[in-house]
C-alpha cells in the first residue's frame, strides 16, 4: 500500500511558495508523498522541490473591469477542470491551499470531490482567495493568534508561518545588546527589490544623528540598483559606515549580527524576525492588498518585539529620534529582542504538517456551499 499523498495548491509568489516548500519537506520527512499544483510562475519555484511532483494548471487574477473579469473566471474555470482531472488521477488524501488566486481552481475542485481541505493564511487578515474558500476548508492554519475576516465557526489552528532553515539557526544565537561605546549595527531591507522609501529616508536620518553616535553606526542596507550610487554618496558624506547591495544572499547571518532591523512587515518578514528574536522598526507597505502589512505589523508589535511607523508619517527627523532613543537605552532593544523571540514559532512547519496529517482519512460530506466557480470569483 502506497503512502498517502498530499496535494499543495500554491500561487507563484514567494510568500505562498516558501511555506509550501517548508510544509513539503516536513511531510516528506514523515513519509507522506507530496505533489504541487501551481501556475506558470509557481512552476519555477516548484521545480526546485526535491521529491515533489509538480503540475501546472491555468489560473488568473481577477482584474477590475467586468469584461476582463469574465475572461479571468473562464480561465480559472478551465484551471478547475484541469485540477479535477489531476486530482482524480492523483487521488490525494488532503489538499492544502496557500492563498493567492492560483490556489482557487485546485481547492474548488477538491471541495467538489469531497477531499479534505486545509488552508494556510500567512497574514493577520484572511486574504481574498482564502476568504472565498474558507467555508470549504476543514481547517485553517494561521500565523497569528487573531485573524481579521475569519468566518464564524471556522476551525482555526495557530501553527505559525514556516521560515527558512537559515533563520532557524539564528534562533540559537543570543541577542547581543549594543555596548555604550561599541558598534550599533542596523539592517535595512525592503523586499527582493529593496524599498525606495528606505533609500530616501534612512541616509538623511543617519546624517542627523550626533557625531558620537554616527561614529558607532554600521549600516547594512538593501537598495534598488538605481539608488545605489546616490545612497552610497549620502552615507559617505555623512561619515556613516555602510555596506549596500541590491541583494544579500546571507540574510540570516546579517539578521543575526544586527542590533536593530528596519524593514517592511510582510508575513514572512515578521515570522523571521520572531524566530530570530531581533527587534525591528516596521514600516508597512501602505499599498499592499487590503493594507495587510499594517495589520501584520500592529498584530506583531503587540508582543513588544517591534515598533510600527507608518510610511506616511516617516521622516528623517522622526527616524533619527527613534534611533537615538534606542541607542541611549539599549536595554529596550534587549527587551524587544526577547519579546520577539517569545512571539516566534520555530516549529511552525512541524505543527502545520501535523495538522495536515490529522486530516488524512477525514470524512467530508456534501458541502452546503455554492458549486459555482463564478460565485467564488466575484
Amino acid at each position: 500500500m502506497s503512502a498517502p499523498l498530499v496535494v499543495l495548491a500554491a500561487g507563484g509568489t514567494g510568500g505562498h511558495m516558501f511555506p509550501a516548500e517548508a510544509l513539503s519537506k516536513a511531510l516528506l520527512a514523515r513519509g507522506i508523498r507530496v505533489a504541487l499544483l501551481t501556475d506558470e510562475r509557481g512552476k519555477v519555484f516548484g521545480e526546485t522541490l526535491d521529491g515533489v511532483e509538480v503540475h501546472r494548471i491555468r489560473s488568473s487574477r481577477l482584474p477590475r473591469y467586468a469584461l476582463d473579469r469574465l475572461r479571468a473566471v473562464w480561465e480559472m474555470g478551465l484551471g478547475a477542470l484541469e485540477a479535477r482531472k489531476l486530482l482524480k488521477s492523483l487521488r490525494p488524501s488532503v489538499v492544502v491551499g496557500f492563498g493567492g488566486y492560483p490556489s482557487i481552481p485546485t481547492v474548488f475542485a477538491a471541495s467538489l470531490a469531497r477531499i479534505p481541505i486545509v488552508l494556510h493564511e500567512q497574514n493577520a487578515l484572511l486574504g481574498r482567495a482564502n476568504r472565498r474558500l474558507a467555508s470549504r476548508a476543514q481547517a485553517i492554519a494561521t500565523s497569528f493568534a487573531k485573524v481579521k475576516f475569519m468566518p464564524a465557526g471556522a476551525h482555526m489552528v495557530l501553527t505559525g508561518n514556516p521560515v527558512r532553515p537559515g533563520i532557524l539557526a539564528v534562533r540559537d544565537a543570543p541577542y547581543a545588546e549594543p555596548a555604550a561605546t561599541g558598534p550599533f549595527q542596523i539592517l535595512v531591507t525592503g523586499g527582493s527589490q529593496g524599498a525606495r522609501i528606505f533609500s530616501e529616508i534612512v541616509p538623511p536620518a543617519m546624517a542627523l544623528l550626533p557625531d558620537e553616535l554616527k561614529a558607532r553606526i554600521r549600516i547594512v542596507q538593501q537598495c534598488r540598483p538605481e539608488d545605489l550610487e546616490t545612497v552610497t554618496a549620502e552615507y559617505k558624506t555623512a561619515g556613516i559606515a555602510a555596506e549596500l547591495s541590491t541583494f544579500f544572499n546571507d540574510v540570516p547571518a546579517r539578521l543575526s549580527a544586527c542590533h536593530l532591523a528596519i524593514t517592511r512587515s510582510g508575513a514572512s518578514t515578521v515570522a523571521e524576525l520572531g524566530v530570530a528574536g531581533r527587534p525591528a522598526i516596521l514600516v508597512p507597505y501602505p499599498f499592499a492588498m487590503d493594507d495587510h502589512q499594517t495589520t501584520n505589523a500592529e498584530a506583531y508589535a503587540q508582543s513588544g518585539g517591534a515598533w510600527v511607523v507608518g510610511q506616511r508619517i516617516l521622516t528623517p527627523k522622526l527616524l533619527a529620534e527613534r534611533i537615538a532613543a534606542l541607542a541611549a537605552h539599549p536595554d529596550s532593544l534587549s527587551r524587544a529582542a526577547e519579546a520577539a523571540k517569545q512571539e516566534g514559532r520555530p516549529a511552525a512547519a512541524d505543527s502545520f504538517a501535523e495538522l495536515v496529517i490529522s486530516q488524512i482519512g477525514a470524512r467530508v460530506g456534501q458541502p452546503a456551499v455554492s458549486t459555482s466557480l463564478k460565485d467564488i470569483a466575484v
